[in-house]
């Protein structure tokens, strides 16, 4: 069977005669090489198209030095990455943009020690091009990893280890998380609330650190009794908003650093007789509307575009991957990281 297949399989040569064009035309073209006429191109890009041409990968490799493959890292557990909607809206962005550039996506998650020994081993083994991270803390090891592989890489979040600041060789993507936050308690305050309360992620994380800065901009003389640190999910929110009443502090309003948490928070506000949002106005951060509409009641938060996050990182990515394959001084402008902006979605919690 796959000797008929292969017979059937159309080849450059047929390529070539087709479009009327040399072998080396069609090879230069498929390839992504220069120095061929626009004309000549669209000749070339119509002949595959007509014949169903596809390029073989092996040979293709061999002229681009690129496997057409990136590896995708998340440093969670499974459990967490499978269950958490915002890790499937990145995956998705991710996903799409790889697909767009027919690239294949090699998805690694690292939970132990021995997960990241196999990861090395993998990204040393010249089975991808490139290396997309997210969700990291700051004393993981898969910066280090990537970084001694030389393998180009795009995180999702600013990297918090010490140096990486200043590092303009450092690409990611990330959301403006202390402007977001800072919106997110402006809101609370124009409603009239005093005693305004946050729910950190893990303080190990950017992000989290971030949103807790932008809490502090608007409100520089909060208590200390009002700010506790979740984890990110739904559980570790009823955690510390049931942390946060048991203090006796009784904030008129929350802001909450994710909406997985505020889902969490809002449950436990209604188990302990509070009214939402006329005791307590609750804001999230995320937009997820998998649990920010379907909470109870819906929940006003700052919005973040996951997805487009995901996007861009791949984007950002694979122009890096094209720098290094153009010729000393025709790489184009020199890459930076990105931001994207954040904006307040109301609903009826807050």
């Amino acid at each position: 069977m796959s000797d008929q297949i292969s017979a059937r399989r159309p080849t450059l040569e047929a390529v070539a005669a087709r479009a009327g064009v040399s072998r080396a035309t069609v090879s230069r073209v498929v390839n992504g090489g220069s120095g061929v006429r626009e004309p000549l191109v669209e000749k070339v890009r119509r002949a595959v198209e007509e014949l169903g041409y596809v390029p073989n990968q092996a040979a293709r490799a061999l002229v681009t030095r690129r496997t057409g493959a990136v590896a995708v890292i998340a440093a969670e557990p499974e459990t967490t990455v499978f269950t958490n909607p915002f890790f499937a809206r990145q995956l998705l962005g991710i996903s799409r943009e790889l697909a767009g550039h027919d690239q294949q996506l090699v998805l690694l998650l690292t939970e132990g020690a021995a997960d990241y020994d196999r990861v090395g081993r993998y990204l040393a083994g010249g089975h991808v091009d490139g290396a997309v991270l997210f969700s990291l803390h700051n004393d993981d090891p898969l910066p280090a990893i990537v970084r001694q592989v030389g393998i180009p890489t795009v995180f999702g979040g600013r990297p918090g280890w010490p140096g990486a600041e200043a590092d303009r060789s450092i690409l990611y993507v990330d959301s403006d998380n202390r402007g977001g936050a800072r919106e997110a308690v402006r809101h609370l305050l124009s409603l009239g609330r005093s005693r305004i309360a946050t729910i950190t992620g893990p303080m190990d994380q950017t992000a989290s650190v971030d949103r807790l800065d932008g809490y502090h901009d608007m409100l520089m003389d909060a208590h200390p009794e009002l700010v506790v640190q979740g984890d990110f999910s739904e559980a570790g929110g009823a955690r510390a908003m049931s942390e946060l009443l048991d203090r006796g502090t009784e904030p008129d309003a929350v802001f909450v650093a994710s909406d997985l948490m505020a889902a969490g928070a809002l449950r436990v506000l209604r188990a302990r007789g509070r009214r939402v949002p006329e005791d307590v106005a609750v804001v999230g951060f995320d937009d997820m509307a998998e649990v920010a509409e379907l909470s109870d009641p819906p929940l006003t938060t700052i919005r973040q575009d996951i997805e487009e996050m995901g996007r861009l990182m791949v984007r950002l990515l694979l122009r890096s991957l094209d720098q290094r394959t153009q010729p000393d001084g025709a790489g184009g402008r020199p890459l930076s990281s990105l931001i994207i902006p954040t904006r307040l979605v109301r609903r009826t919690s807050a």
